[in-house]
């Protein structure tokens, strides 16, 4: 069984007293102890992960494929994928920067790093040594600033977020210089789950429809359905719509584009479509995640 985890119930699980809390964003010491048996916790997350690991070995299955995790590495964990930990050591040390799509949308460049395939297919990152002290000493930094009480919520949130913004700059200069010849192995299923992504992210602001893409892909829908749903644990209309959501709400969050504007940019036959659309997916009216 899988679990599916948002921002909120990690706060909870992890007691984040609400003093501390900002909305979209949590700082987590040993994300691992969120459950007492971690090993059997096959879990998924609507946002973005990035851990530093600081001490000990995991094993652990990411979009399932196996990693090795040690001390010095970064990990990536893209939204929705699943995360399967297979082992964790007695002295295993991680410190993990969960976000929600929200927090992240007020930069629509961001959008390119949680659709890029190079992140999906390579989430662990195992750099030089000196390069992770400062990615250990920069995450230690947020950390101490998120647990700190003082300051306006807001102020807090704003800062946050420009910190991230900063942290994951600094790790796209470690994916670009990944060679294209890293070892990794990708079956057929694997290339087609990499063309499916990077067409959506190129296609769903104007075509919602599952025809498009298997001829794109040059499958038949029904295979492409059957395959994106067992291999990702969602299908390819819900990851339509997660790539259109996040491209509605980057819009709605970081322009003053009117609603109409937004549902004509997202190829909507009118704004009330959109406004249909928006609150099935979301729970809530385009207007009031903008005055969230």
């Amino acid at each position: 069984m899988s679990h599916f985890l948002n921002i909120e119930s990690i706060q909870e699980q992890h007691l984040i007293h609400e003093d501390i809390r900002v909305d979209g964003i949590s700082i987590l010491d040993d994300v691992h102890k969120l459950e007492n048996h971690y090993t059997d916790f096959k879990h998924q997350f609507d946002g973005l992960i990035i851990s530093f690991c600081s001490k000990g070995t995991m094993t652990v299955k990411i979009n399932f494929k196996p990693y090795e995790i040690r001390a010095g590495s970064i990990i990536v964990v893209l939204p929705q994928l699943m995360i399967d930990p297979i082992q964790v050591s007695g002295d295993f040390q991680i410190v993990s920067i969960v976000m929600s799509i929200d927090f992240i949308s007020a930069f629509p460049i961001l959008r390119d790093f949680i659709t890029n395939n190079e992140i999906r297919w390579n989430p662990v990152i195992n750099s030089s040594i000196p390069e992770n002290n400062l990615f250990g000493d920069f995450v230690n930094f947020l950390k101490k600033y998120y647990f700190n009480k003082s300051g306006n919520k807001n102020t807090r949130k704003t800062v946050l977020q420009y910190l991230i913004f900063a942290l994951i700059t600094s790790i796209t200069d470690s994916y670009s210089s990944l060679s294209q010849g890293s070892g990794i192995v990708r079956k057929r299923v694997d290339e087609i789950i990499d063309n499916f992504y990077a067409l959506i992210s190129k296609h769903a602001r104007s075509e919602r429809r599952v025809h498009f893409y298997a001829d794109k892909l040059n499958l038949s829908p029904q295979y492409l359905t059957t395959l994106i749903k067992n291999q990702t644990g969602k299908s390819v209309n819900q990851w339509i719509e997660h790539v259109v959501v996040m491209h509605a709400k980057s819009l709605l969050s970081s322009t003053s584009l009117s609603i109409k504007e937004i549902s004509q940019e997202l190829n909507f036959i009118d704004s009330s479509s959109f406004c249909r659309y928006f609150k099935r997916c979301t729970k809530l009216s385009p207007n009031s995640f903008r005055c969230k």
